[in-house]
């Protein structure tokens, strides 16, 4: 009986299409303000990231005898001098969040602390299991800006929007 088959079929299709074109309507608003609240989301993420990069930035600078000692004795960072190692580390924790936190080519600024990130988890292979749970959360958290951008609150989103009016404007 392939007439009553193709019935049943079309009435399952018929049934579950409308179930989840309901399921999408209620849905819809929701996302809807999800997506209203992504760029605070975004912007949270870079705040934290750059804040745990920053803090450490300061710390090598408060105590920069001890840094340049860690260098030394303790990180293993192969090809540097230790004095020359700390040095990078700390102009890396410093200017490279602030640019997170402007926005201001947030994509490299997250690009050059992955591999910071990930320069320090095998240059110093004594890292407790907490330390590097850390290490992979802010690893996986800046791959947002990396992959996503910064978001619609930054300096890279205002440039955009500018270039791309003066671009119409041009035309």
């Amino acid at each position: 009986m392939p007439g009553t088959r193709s019935r049943k079929a079309g009435w399952l299709t018929q049934r579950s299409t409308g179930w989840v074109e309901q399921a999408a309507e209620i849905a819809r608003p929701t996302l809807r303000e999800l997506e209203r609240l992504s760029p605070v989301l975004d912007l949270v993420i870079r705040l934290w990231l750059a804040a745990v990069f920053f803090k450490f930035g300061l710390s090598k600078i408060a105590s920069w005898d001890v840094t340049v000692a860690l260098f030394a004795y303790q990180y293993r960072v192969p090809l540097l001098p230790p004095a020359t190692a700390a040095a990078m580390a700390m102009t890396i924790e410093l200017i490279f969040p602030a640019l997170l936190v402007l926005g201001l080519g947030a994509r490299l600024a997250s690009a050059v602390l992955f591999v910071f990130n990930l320069v320090a988890v095998v240059a110093y292979p004594d890292l407790s299991q907490e330390e590097l749970k850390d290490h992979i959360y802010w690893g996986l958290l800046l791959l947002v800006p990396l992959f996503h951008g910064p978001g619609r609150i930054s300096v890279d989103y205002l440039i955009r929007r500018k270039l791309s009016t003066a671009t119409v404007i041009s035309r």
